[in-house]
């Protein structure tokens, strides 16, 4: 597994993401024993960064990721577990509780990175790092970061954020380059910030040209471990695909070591 290594902070490039577990935007406990088999599968095949979020099932994935951790036997020390909070809960006090409610559904005493998952048209962002900046204080969140930012709302939340921002989690792949073109992942690498990305698989609906396909059979691949590798040969990029899947969880986990020539990342480039 390649690593990325930022301000003393190390992170494996491929981490696991959790949407769609236990529900869409509300709960579903219907989906529980996929979803608690989904988990159960990633530890054990040795994912160690969780990406959920308060918004996931309405909390319940947080707290279906925190029972399979339990169940593991994983030492909390060796996880990476990042939350987000709400839009609509970025006024401090809210944002103080949304953050004791997402450790109380994982059953943590702390995360190791909260992010603010969307802006908000009219929010105050220096009353939400207000509340951001004493969670870190307290040792309930060890990083800080956001999510859908463009490059002006990074810019003003690393001036208000009293600890380095860890990442800005974003949309990108072989077919949405916009955080490319935008100015964020230039930024990203030229100033120690790591670009996570989401949805790297296009939510499953992938486009395989001919030229990836090409790159995947001279590695004897899938076009999606190529889609990844591309991914995680970028500097300052990691990634948090999402499979239920053991089998493709696995090969997601190994798309990270695929070797890539300068030709090849040239092609998918």
């Amino acid at each position: 597994m390649k690593y990325e290594t930022l301000n003393g902070l190390t992170l494996p490039k491929i981490g696991f993401g959790t949407w769609n577990l236990g529900g869409g935007s509300s709960p579903d406990p219907r989906r529980d024993r996929l979803s608690l088999a989904a988990l159960r599968s990633a530890l054990e095949l040795g994912y160690t960064h969780f990406d959920t979020a308060e918004m996931y099932a309405g909390g319940h994935t947080e707290e279906l990721l925190g029972q399979a951790v339990r169940e593991s036997g994983a030492g909390r020390e060796r996880l990476f577990i990042a939350s987000k909070v709400k839009p609509e809960h970025l006024q401090p006090d809210d944002l103080l509780r949304a953050c004791e409610g997402s450790l109380r559904r994982l059953g943590m005493d702390y995360l190791d990175l909260y992010l603010i998952h969307w802006p908000r048209p009219g929010m105050k962002l220096a009353d939400a790092f207000r509340a951001l900046n004493r969670l870190a204080r307290e040792a309930k969140v060890r990083h800080l970061g956001v999510s859908n930012f463009s490059l002006k709302l990074l810019k003003e939340s690393q001036a208000l954020c009293e600890t380095p921002i860890l990442t800005d989690q974003v949309p990108y792949s072989l077919s949405d380059r916009s955080h490319d073109t935008n100015g964020v992942l230039e930024y990203c690498q030229a100033n120690d910030i790591l670009l996570t990305a989401y949805s790297p698989l296009d939510q499953g609906g992938l486009h395989v040209s001919r030229k990836l396909q090409a790159v995947a059979r001279a590695h004897s691949a899938t076009p999606h471990q190529i889609a990844l590798a591309w991914l995680a040969v970028q500097p300052h990029v990691i990634t948090i695909p999402m499979s239920a899947d053991a089998r493709h969880q696995a090969e997601n986990l190994a798309a990270a070591d695929i070797p890539l020539t300068g030709e090849e990342i040239r092609v998918l480039d």
